[in-house]
């Protein structure tokens, strides 16, 4: 298993960790939901857009793993310091690297999976 393909995995394990800990603050205000619902919330309440750089950047992950054969090792090395950069909680930073230093003090689950991209990297 290449690098890319463990970082990937390790990023799908931190999505999902993030993914709990909105699914729970969010049935918090307006009670339990189904999978489809939360998901229609996902894809449509701009409470979640935060997350749209992790979900695109797996996107990139599997177009990156898709075009490996021809992947130039410029590319790899980009595309891991572009995971690094957007994964550097900062309080003070944008969005979503505000959010994730939230997360990250909120859950230990999203705490693990952090240590588990940034070891793979």
């Amino acid at each position: 298993m290449s690098q890319l393909e463990i970082v990937r995995l390790r990023i799908l394990d931190l999505h999902r960790a993030l993914l709990a800990v909105e699914r729970e603050d969010y049935e918090r205000l307006h009670g339990r939901v189904t999978g489809t619902a939360f998901l229609q919330a996902l894809t449509g309440d701009p409470a979640f857009a935060w997350l749209r750089p992790l979900t695109s950047l797996i996107v990139t992950l599997d177009e990156m793993l898709e075009a490996a054969a021809d992947l130039a090792e410029s590319d790899r090395v980009d595309g891991i310091a572009h995971i690094r950069a957007l994964l550097a909680p900062d309080e003070n930073g944008n969005e979503f690297q505000r959010r994730y230093a939230d997360a990250l003090q909120q859950s230990p689950h999203v705490l693990l999976a952090h240590g588990a991209v940034v070891r793979a990297l």
